[in-house]
């Protein structure tokens, strides 16, 4: 038992958002190899379906659009044909809404001992 206090809240989707968002700086590296870019497509894709999952438990329904938006032009089985600039800029606001995403939404912690401490004071 430790004696720092837990925070009140939890960031799931803070792992998931750095992940996404290397990934996609990574991805750029291989803009112009399509099969070694599939990979970056699949992780990216993958990665905001699971940001959906936790921005629905978080009841922030907002983000589900941005996060689905990407999910979708990132779809390595139905791919969208964007290439050139357009393409680079969407990989820099797609790790920037990642990341902003995963610094946003959190959720409740429930394994909150803070309550534990401040009853047995009184």
């Amino acid at each position: 038992m430790t004696s720092y206090p837990t925070p009140e809240y939890r960031r799931p989707a803070l792992a998931p958002g750095i992940l996404a968002a290397i990934v996609l700086f990574a991805g750029l590296a291989l803009l112009d190899n399509p099969g070694g870019y599939i990979f970056i497509k699949f992780a990216v894709a993958i990665l905001a379906l699971i940001m959906v999952v936790f921005s629905f438990q978080a009841n922030q329904w907002w983000w589900i659009i941005g996060l689905g938006a990407i999910a979708v032009a990132w779809n390595p089985i139905w791919p969208l044909d964007l290439h050139g600039q357009i393409w680079v800029a969407a990989q820099f606001v797609a790790a920037l809404l990642f990341v902003v995403v995963g610094l946003f939404v959190k959720v409740k912690n429930p394994e909150n001992r803070n309550r534990a401490k401040t009853s047995q004071r009184r």
